[in-house]
C-alpha cells in the first residue's frame, strides 16, 4: 500500500511517499481503508524529533494521527463495529499510521462517522476535537455563565474549542488576526482581541479559565487574564509533572524531568495564584461519538481550510507548518487498484 513514511528525524526531505505492507489487526483492532486523514502540528513535531522524550518510534514509520474511512477487517474480539462501517478515529499514539491507504485502529478509539459529514470533514475532527473537548470539559470543567479565554481561536483546535465552550454555556474571548476575526465571530466568540495591535492581558481580566494554544508570551499573559484560583490549560507550553503520570502513564523519571523543565512557568503561575496544566489528549471512541452527536445536531461546525490529494501531502505539510491555515488541513486518499487490494 502507499504511505507517507518518516525515514529519520529532521527536515521535510526525510519524509516521502512509498510502498509498505498492509498492517494486520489483532483481536481488538480494526483494519481501516483510509479515505481521508487530517494533518496536525504534532505531525511535523514528530518528524523533527521534538517529541522523542515522550515517544520514540521505530523508524522508518508511517506518519499520521487521525483518519476517516471504512472498516475492511475486524479482529476476533471486536463487537462494536462490522465490515463496511464508516468510522473516524485518532490512531494510537505509539503507532501512528493514518497517512496510508490502510491503517490499524483500536476498537475503543473509533466511532461511527457523523451522518452529516463526508470523509474529508470527518477526518478533520479527531485530534483537534478531542483535545478541545477534554481540555474544556475535563480539565477546565467549563460551566454555564463562566468566562473562558481561548488563544488562537482560528486554528484547528481553536475552532472546535470556541464552539464547545459556547455549547457548555461560557462566554468566550479569543485572539485572532484581522484575517481570522470573521471566522472566530462566526464560531461564537464574544470578544476578539486583535493580537497584531494589542496584548490580551491589556483588555481581559478575571476570567474563569484559559485554554492556551499558542504558548510563549500568550501563555504567560493567560496567567494574568484569569482570576486567582483558576486554571490555565495549554497544549503549547511545557509539560508539567502531572502530564507524565496522568496523560502518559509514565513514572518518576519523566515526572522529574517535566518538573524541572516547567519550573519557571509553574512559578509564574503561582505568582498569579493560578493552576498550570499541560494536556496530552487521549484517544477515546466515546468522546468521538459525543463529538459526532454535536456535529449532527448542528452544535459544532467543522472548519476545513483546504483539502489536498494524498500525492500532494508534502505541499499540505508545508502549509500546515507555515501556520497560516484557518481550521484544518486534510488529505484524501486515491482509489485502490485491484493489484493493491
Amino acid at each position: 500500500m502507499q504511505a507517507f513514511v518518516l525515514k529519520a528525524y529532521g527536515g521535510p526531505e526525510l519524509t516521502s511517499l512509498g510502498q509498505v505492507p498492509v498492517p494486520v489487526p489483532n483481536a481488538r483492532q480494526l483494519l481501516i481503508r483510509v479515505r481521508a486523514a487530517g494533518l496536525n502540528p504534532v505531525d511535523f513535531k514528530i518528524r523533527k524529533g521534538d517529541l522523542r522524550i515522550v515517544q520514540r518510534y521505530q523508524l522508518p514509520a508511517v506518519l499520521g494521527n487521525e483518519l476517516a474511512g471504512e472498516v475492511v477487517a475486524c479482529g476476533g474480539q471486536v463487537h462494536r463495529f462490522h465490515i463496511g462501517d464508516r468510522v473516524f478515529a485518532r490512531v494510537a499514539k505509539e503507532r501512528m499510521g493514518a497517512f496510508a491507504q490502510f491503517a490499524i485502529v483500536e476498537e475503543d478509539h473509533a466511532a461511527q462517522l457523523p451522518a452529516s459529514l463526508d470523509f474529508a470533514a470527518a477526518a478533520a475532527i479527531p485530534l483537534a476535537g478531542l483535545t478541545a473537548l477534554q481540555a474544556l470539559r475535563d480539565e477546565l470543567r467549563v460551566e454555564k455563565g463562566q468566562c473562558i479565554f481561548i488563544s488562537g481561536g482560528a486554528g484547528g483546535v481553536g475552532s472546535f474549542a470556541i464552539q464547545i465552550a459556547k455549547h457548555l454555556g461560557a462566554q468566550v474571548a479569543t485572539t485572532a488576526s484581522p484575517r481570522g476575526e470573521a471566522l472566530v465571530r462566526q464560531l461564537g466568540a464574544d470578544i476578539v482581541v486583535d493580537y497584531t495591535k494589542e496584548k490580551p492581558m491589556s483588555v481581559l481580566s478575571e476570567f474563569d479559565g484559559a485554554f492556551d494554544l499558542l504558548g510563549g508570551d500568550t501563555l504567560e499573559q493567560a496567567f494574568a487574564i484569569v482570576r486567582p484560583g483558576a486554571t490555565v490549560v495549554t497544549v503549547a507550553g511545557i509539560p508539567e509533572p502531572l502530564t507524565a503520570s496522568k496523560d502518559l502513564g509514565r513514572g518518576f523519571g519523566l515526572q522529574a524531568l517535566f518538573w524541572f523543565a516547567s519550573f519557571l512557568l509553574r512559578r509564574h503561575a503561582r505568582k498569579h495564584g493560578v493552576h498550570y496544566r499541560y494536556l496530552f489528549m487521549h484517544p477515546s471512541g466515546a468522546d468521538l461519538a459525543e463529538l459526532a452527536r454535536l456535529v449532527d445536531a448542528g452544535v459544532i461546525k467543522v472548519i476545513v481550510d483546504s483539502v489536498y490529494p494524498f500525492e500532494n501531502i508534502i505541499d499540505a505539510m508545508a502549509k500546515l507548518e507555515s501556520g497560516h491555515a484557518k481550521g484544518k488541513i486534510v488529505v484524501t486518499m486515491p482509489e485502490i487498484s485491484s493489484t493493491q487490494k
